[in-house]
């Protein structure tokens, strides 16, 4: 229940699970059984990767090196791609949005100030100081006080949040059009543990309690969902005004900004700091690529008329970024989009004590992003449910979800099984052998020889290896010049690890993306439920 600045009463009970859509059915059978898919071709691409290691060697090889090269490409275009998005955000931060919006109104576009955007916070286990900088950032945007409601989605399951809402509210009123908060109750029957089912608790207590006893006119809000930790552009709320106001297709889009995890990173282990600057990279990359479809991520927005007519959010699933996508995909017969905001907000990434914390927390994380896995057996289950939506677009949207979780599973597994396996139980196939290495003259020539004599993937898989290094040195300095600045600085220490990050990255990436995406892959496919975890993030000092 909404607690409103204009309404001080204390929330009312309302009934519990009711939904003014009338509440999500339970899945279909063939979404359970497609959701396996993922974790089965991945155990499938282990066991055949295995016996090829031992009857095909070469060719297991050969498959290996295809996977390195595709994804060397990949690294060379999310490079470019990069560059792209980098020069865009300096373009779009000198922009005067309400100038533009005089300059580019139609007779189709809504007043300026008819816009409001409600924006919905979900809260557990956050520390005040992290809730108090996040709010701090939001009023900063241009019209607060007028266009800006903030809802505070709390967790009954944390002690003492009522109080925590209360409190925000008392120091927050001012600052924004209005502040709201509900408090979603634990152990409702159909969910789980959850962002996604606090998210739809508290849109249907806003409907039921601010919307429909004030006749709001929801054509006119744009919903956004964002993490407690986030922190928008200053010029962000002003640009997806503009936005939502021009765009004539306001009510089948979805807005996304890039991420910058950079919130904290000077708290972030040295050594950890590779892993954040190669998502940060890719999530810019994946919105400016013209070649790439963007999807939301973490922080994004929607209008109120796309988020009703596409059902709420569900109350049984993680990764609640790419379900809504799809879910308002099919809401809307194909017709949605995503427009990118090029404004970047900052996230915290997470941290810990010292580098054995740090790679369990960064593996929590990824274990639970990993989830989104179980989006492919969703939207599959939503083909087969919708034939009349097959299209180009269809498949397209279907091989975007498909392409990063199959490759940080079976792909992972042919490229890191197929590359090593092989030499274990035929060692007369490596091209360079460690005695002939040790007497060579010079060595540098012998490798060069040995890798041009040989099979042709022991040449593709060097090639790529050096390509995706240089890549991820690229990254890292692109990442160095967009990071905040140092309260202090860099120490010789912290230099070093910085450094060593980069040839270490390969096994990093083996304990915080490869693995856990693997067990969450094989928990979909046994059936194994998952619950949110809050990871361990520290505030800048």
């Amino acid at each position: 229940m909404p607690y409103s600045s204009s309404d001080p009463r204390p929330p009312r009970p309302s009934e519990v699970g009711r939904s003014i859509w009338g509440g999500a059915p339970l899945p279909p059978i063939p979404e359970r059984v497609l959701d396996g898919i993922p974790g089965f071709i991945a155990w499938l691409a282990l066991l055949l990767s295995i016996a090829s290691a031992v009857a095909f060697p070469l060719t297991l090889m050969l498959a290996a090196a295809l996977v390195a090269s595709y994804t060397a490409f990949r690294f060379f275009l999310a490079g470019i791609a990069n560059a792209i998005g980098i020069r865009r955000i300096k373009e779009w931060e000198s922009i005067d949005w309400y100038r533009k919006y005089l300059q580019d109104k139609t007779p189709a576009s809504l007043d300026w100030d008819s816009v409001h955007h409600l924006v919905i916070i979900p809260i557990y286990n956050e520390s005040m100081k992290i809730l108090i900088r996040t709010l701090d950032q939001l009023s900063l945007q241009e019209n607060a006080q007028s266009q800006i409601s903030v809802l505070l989605a709390m967790e009954a399951a944390e002690p003492d949040s009522y109080q925590k809402a209360q409190s925000l509210h008392r120091q927050y009123a001012a600052h924004f059009a209005n502040i709201y908060f509900t408090v979603h109750p634990r152990g409702l029957i159909g969910e789980m543990q959850c962002k996604s089912a606090n998210l739809a608790w508290a849109v249907n207590r806003f409907f039921e309690n601010i919307v429909n006893e004030e006749g709001l006119n929801i054509d006119h809000y744009v919903l956004t969902t964002m993490d407690a930790d986030t922190r928008w552009h200053e010029k962000h709320f002003a640009a997806l005004t503009y936005h939502f106001a021009i765009n004539e297709d306001r009510h089948r889009t979805f807005w996304q900004a890039p991420i910058r995890y950079h919130g904290n990173i000077w708290q972030v282990n040295p050594l950890m700091r590779i892993i954040n600057t190669y998502a940060t990279a890719f999530e810019l990359a994946y919105l400016a690529a013209p070649w790439w479809m963007a999807m939301p991520m973490s922080s994004y927005s929607l209008s109120l008329r796309l988020l009703e007519q596409s059902g709420n959010w569900d109350t049984d699933v993680i990764a609640d970024e790419w379900h809504m996508m799809i879910k308002a995909y099919f809401a809307t017969g194909g017709q949605v989009q995503l427009q990118h905001i090029y404004l970047p907000f900052l996230a915290d990434s997470t941290t810990g004590s010292n580098i054995f914390e740090s790679i369990k927390n960064r593996y929590s994380q990824t274990l639970r992003h990993a989830w989104g896995s179980k989006e492919v057996g969703y939207m599959l289950a939503k083909l087969i449910e919708n034939p009349q939506v097959l299209s180009f677009a269809s498949f397209k949207l279907l091989l975007r979800i498909a392409h990063d979780i199959l490759l940080a599973g079976a792909g992972w597994i042919i490229l890191t099984v197929g590359s090593q396996l092989p030499v274990f139980f035929h060692p007369k196939i490596a091209p360079v052998k460690v005695d002939g290495l040790l007497d060579a003259g010079d060595k540098f020539a012998y490798v060069l020889e040995g890798l041009s004599s040989s099979h042709p993937a022991w040449l593709l898989l060097a090639i790529s290896g050096i390509v995706m290094l240089v890549l991820v040195v690229v990254f890292q300095v692109q990442d160095y010049r967009i990071r905040p600045p140092r309260v202090s600085p860099y120490t010789l220490a912290e230099s070093v690890m910085e450094l060593l990050s980069i040839p270490f990255m390969l096994v990093l990436t083996l304990f915080v993306v490869a693995l856990p995406t693997l067990v969450a892959q094989t928990r979909l496919l046994l059936g194994i439920p998952l619950q949110f975890i809050v990871t361990d993030k520290s505030m800048d000092k």
